[in-house]
């Protein structure tokens, strides 16, 4: 399986069920808006502290957020 892509597509879902931008995205975790862009475009993957930050948000365990368990 290719786990960066299922973490892209899992972030873009786990954005758009909440209703926000990435905008909102990268203040409420403290990135630049260019840096969820990247993220999502499979572009960049995130370092430990984001995946924490970004499992909070959503409540999800980083598990869930990157595809290592169904959602």
């Amino acid at each position: 399986m290719d786990y960066q892509n299922k973490f892209k597509d899992n972030l873009k879902e786990f954005r758009k069920d909440k209703n926000i931008g990435q905008v909102e995205l990268a203040k409420a975790i403290g990135v630049s808006k260019g840096i969820i862009s990247l993220w999502e475009n499979g572009l960049r993957e995130p370092n430990m502290y984001s995946l924490i930050k970004l499992a909070k948000y959503f409540d999800v365990s980083i598990d869930e957020l990157v595809g290592l368990r169904q959602i």
